[in-house]
C-alpha cells in the first residue's frame, strides 16, 4: 500500500489483534510520516513518553461531563444540513449525501474546537474550512498514488504545492486563534466569561491542560493537537454517518424501528439532550452494526517495538510492520456468522457478552485507541436521530456505493440516497 522496504503483515483475527494492539507499539512511521507536514507531532503520530504525556493531558477533555454540552452544538449543526435536505427531498431524485455530511461535520468540529460555527465564521474561518477539506482529499490521493510517496517528487507536483499552500492556511488560522485566545486569557473578565460559558471548547481545554508539575503544552504541541483533532474528527465521522444512513436506506424495517424508538424518547420535543443518548438502545445497535460492515477507518498500522508471540506459536520480530485490517476482521465469518447481513441484534447485551473483546474494533484498541470515540458516538447518535425524524431514506439501485478502503472507507461512486420528508421536528 505504501513505499516501504519491509513486508507488511496483515492481521484480521481477534487473537492476533489482541497480541499486537493490546500493547502500546508506535504507529508505522512509513505511513504516518506523510501526516507530519499538516498535523505535526500530535497524538496520532507521537510515541513513547511524549505520547503518554499528551494522552494524559488530553484525556480529561473527553470526559462524559465535558462532552455533554456539545450535544446542543451537534444538533444545531445537523439541523442546518437537514433544512437543506428538505429542498433536495422535494426534487424527488437521489443525491450524493457525502458532501453535505462532510460540510456539516467540519463546521460542527470547528464550533467544538474553536467555539465558532456557521453564524460566527469569518473570512479566515471559511478559508480554514476549505483548507482542511483540501488537505484531507490530497492526503487520501497521496496515499493511493505510489508515485507521490517520495517527498522530493511530491512537493514538485501541482498536488504537492497545493498541499503546502493549504497547510500554510490551516497553520496560520490555528496559530492566530491560539494567540488570540491566550491573549484573551490574560484578561480577568475574559477568563470569567469563558468559564461561565455553557461549554468549554477543545482549545479552552488544551490551554488549561497541565501535568502534576503545572507544565503546559508549548504552542507547537497545541497546534499539533488541534490539527490532529480536526483531521481525526472530521472525515471519519463523515464516513460513519454516510455509511450508517446507507444501511438505514437498505434496511427499512430497522430504519422504522430506530425512528419509533427516537419518537418514544423525545415525545413532543424536537430537540435532543445529553441524557437522551444513553436511552437510544436500538439506534446504538444499528450504528455499531454499520460500523461493523463499514468501519470508517478500515486499517490501522503499527511497528513492533519488541517481538510478539501469537497463541498458535507463531511470532514476529521487533521492527515488523503490522496492519490490523478492521474491514476484514469485521467480516471474518469465523467470528461473525453471515457477515454480509445487516443484523443489529449482534450488538444486544446477550450477544456481545460471549464475543471476543478484539472482534469489533471500529476505534482501534488498547492504549492507543481513539481518544475521541465518545465524542464521535455522540455525534453519530445526534445526527442519525435527527435525520431519521425528518426523513425516510431509500437507496438508489442504479448507483450503489462501491467501498474503497483508503485512509478512511470511501465509496468510488459516492453514497446516493433518495429522501422523503416526514415533516419538521419529530416527524409527527
Amino acid at each position: 500500500r505504501w513505499n516501504t522496504r519491509q513486508l507488511l503483515k496483515i492481521i484480521y483475527e481477534p487473537e492476533y489483534a489482541k497480541a499486537v494492539y493490546s500493547r502500546g507499539d508506535p504507529k508505522a512511521s512509513d505511513l504516518y510520516d506523510f501526516f507530519l507536514q499538516w498535523i505535526g507531532k500530535g497524538l496520532l503520530v507521537l510515541h513513547g513518553p511524549k505520547w503518554f504525556q499528551h494522552r494524559k493531558l488530553l484525556t480529561p477533555g473527553f470526559h462524559h461531563d465535558v462532552l455533554k454540552p456539545y450535544v446542543a452544538v451537534m444538533a444545531n449543526s445537523a439541523r442546518v444540513m437537514l433544512d437543506k435536505w428538505e429542498e433536495k427531498a422535494r426534487e424527488d431524485k437521489s443525491f450524493d449525501i457525502y458532501h453535505d455530511v462532510g460540510h456539516m461535520a467540519l463546521e460542527l468540529l470547528m464550533k467544538c474546537t474553536f467555539g465558532k460555527g456557521t453564524s460566527g465564521l469569518n473570512y479566515s474561518d471559511n478559508a480554514y474550512h476549505l483548507a482542511v477539506r483540501d488537505l484531507t482529499l490530497l492526503m487520501q490521493q497521496r496515499l493511493s498514488s505510489f508515485q507521490y510517496h517520495n517527498d522530493f517528487i511530491y512537493w514538485l507536483t501541482p498536488h504537492g504545492r497545493r498541499f503546502l499552500r493549504a497547510c500554510r492556511v490551516a497553520h496560520d488560522h490555528t496559530d492566530q486563534v491560539i494567540r488570540e485566545r491566550k491573549a484573551a486569557l490574560q484578561d480577568k473578565e475574559e477568563q470569567e466569561r469563558i468559564q461561565s460559558r455553557r461549554h468549554l471548547d477543545f482549545l479552552d481545554i488544551l490551554l488549561g491542560a497541565q501535568d502534576e508539575d503545572r507544565v503546559k503544552l508549548p504552542d507547537a504541541d497545541l497546534r499539533a493537537e488541534v490539527d490532529t483533532f480536526m483531521f481525526g474528527g472530521h472525515d471519519t465521522t463523515t464516513r460513519g454517518i454516510s455509511w450508517f444512513l446507507y444501511c438505514m436506506a437498505l434496511n427499512p424495517e430497522h430504519q422504522h424501528r430506530c425512528r419509533e424508538e427516537i419518537r418514544e424518547i423525545l415525545g413532543d420535543r424536537d430537540s435532543i439532550q445529553g441524557e437522551d443518548l444513553g436511552k437510544m438502545t436500538y439506534l446504538t445497535m444499528c450504528i455499531r452494526e454499520s460500523f461493523r460492515l463499514y468501519p470508517p477507518v478500515p486499517q490501522v498500522y503499527r511497528q513492533l517495538s519488541e517481538p510478539v508471540s501469537f497463541v498458535d506459536g507463531r511470532s514476529l520480530p521487533a521492527g515488523s510492520l503490522i496492519s490490523l485490517h478492521i474491514y476484514a476482521l469485521h467480516r471474518n465469518s469465523a467470528v461473525w456468522p453471515d457477515p454480509e447481513v445487516f443484523d443489529p441484534l449482534r450488538f444486544s447485551l446477550e450477544n456481545m457478552a460471549g464475543r471476543h473483546p478484539f472482534a469489533f474494533l471500529p476505534f482501534s484498541a488498547g492504549p492507543r485507541n481513539c481518544i475521541g470515540q465518545q465524542f464521535a458516538m455522540n455525534e453519530m447518535k445526534v445526527v442519525a436521530a435527527l435525520s431519521l425524524l425528518r426523513f425516510e431514506f431509500a437507496p438508489d439501485p442504479s448507483r450503489p456505493p462501491i467501498p474503497m478502503p483508503q485512509l478512511t472507507l470511501c465509496s468510488k461512486t459516492g453514497i446516493h440516497l433518495r429522501l422523503t420528508s416526514l415533516g419538521q421536528g419529530s416527524g409527527k
